[in-house]
């Protein structure tokens, strides 16, 4: 009978094996004054002159207005998913026919292809405006993207994992049981 016990609870410990091992591991803990900054997508090229000069403009803007955006970088041209990603972004924006190079800058509502010393204040602008919005009301293009994602497709194999765990984990307490039983008569 004491065997029986200690199968089930390995069993048991077996069954929430899966629902912890698939948790997500990307989860950051953030502060609410971390919440209040403005994303800034930022979809630039490896070697790319124009991106290189938005990212100083970036880097230059940092002791004035650092507190209130954070730039999300996807370098797009030695990456396939980033340059898939900005694809997406841009055919979710009604972009596609003009987003076709880089930088590719998104700011709320607002976007940028390329780089001249022109957008400077027009970004600002929109850091300084989106930076006093509430945060839920903040337009955020990630959340019109397609559900298509590859995330999606991977957590559903991680499902399909963990429901075949589970599948296993109750068949061997069945086993277990049946065993026990067929000892004990």
């Amino acid at each position: 009978m004491k065997k029986v016990k200690y199968l089930f609870l390995i069993l048991l410990t077996l069954l929430v094996l899966p629902f912890t091992v698939f948790a997500d591991e990307e989860e950051e803990v953030t502060t609410e004054e971390d919440d209040k900054e403005v994303i800034v997508y930022f979809f630039r090229g490896e070697g790319c002159s124009h991106c290189a000069e938005a990212e100083a403009w970036f880097e230059s803007i940092e002791e004035e207005l650092g507190s209130k955006f954070k730039i999300v970088d996807y370098e797009t041209w030695y990456n396939e998913d980033n340059a898939n990603l900005m694809t997406k972004v841009a055919k979710a924006r009604g972009e596609e026919d003009t987003a076709t190079g880089v930088p590719y800058i998104i700011i709320g509502d607002a976007s940028w292809v390329g780089f001249d010393a022109s957008y400077e204040s027009e970004m600002t602008d929109k850091i300084n405006e989106m930076y006093e919005q509430e945060v839920s009301k903040r337009y955020n293009i990630m959340d019109f993207l397609d559900s298509d994602t590859t995330d999606t497709k991977n957590n559903t194999g991680n499902d399909i994992l963990s429901l075949v765990i589970i599948l296993l984990v109750c068949g061997g307490i069945g086993t277990g049981i049946y065993f026990a039983r067929k000892q004990n008569a």
